[in-house]
């Protein structure tokens, strides 16, 4: 496979939430760029495409309409207040322990399917992201 997947997890900002977010890292392997185009689930209604930009005290949170790139040789962590997938319309919340499936669809490499291990609901940290390329 030209495209690794490390350490699939999701966290939600509560146990009530309908939302959650989901965080991988990665590695494009290939020679050439790849985009993560969609991404899809069985437990949620839809799955945007994330970033998140930090500009002073303003923070923004935006679909990637045309997915996440990723050049060649590259790895790309997908992490709380930067690139993620944004999980709506949850049919249920989630809790700890669970496992999410998730199909990612890339551009080049195809379908992949993962599962996300939910971790604790809380805030989602103090780093400040958007690193990598999403070109």
């Amino acid at each position: 496979m030209s495209i690794d997947i490390a350490r699939p997890w999701a966290r939600t900002p509560s146990a009530t939430a309908l939302e959650a977010g989901g965080f991988l890292t990665l590695t494009n392997k290939a020679r050439e760029i790849d985009r993560l185009t969609a991404a899809t689930s069985p437990v949620a209604g839809k799955i945007a495409i994330c970033g998140i930009k930090i500009a002073g005290p303003t923070m923004t949170m935006r679909p990637i309409e045309r997915g996440l790139g990723l050049p060649p040789d590259t790895v790309i962590t997908m992490k709380p207040r930067g690139y993620h997938l944004y999980f709506e319309d949850l049919k249920a919340p989630l809790a700890k322990g669970d496992k999410v499936p998730v199909t990612l669809t890339f551009e080049k490499a195809g379908t992949r399917h993962v599962e996300l291990i939910v971790e604790a609901e809380g805030p989602i940290g103090n780093e400040t992201l958007m690193e990598g390329y999403s070109g």
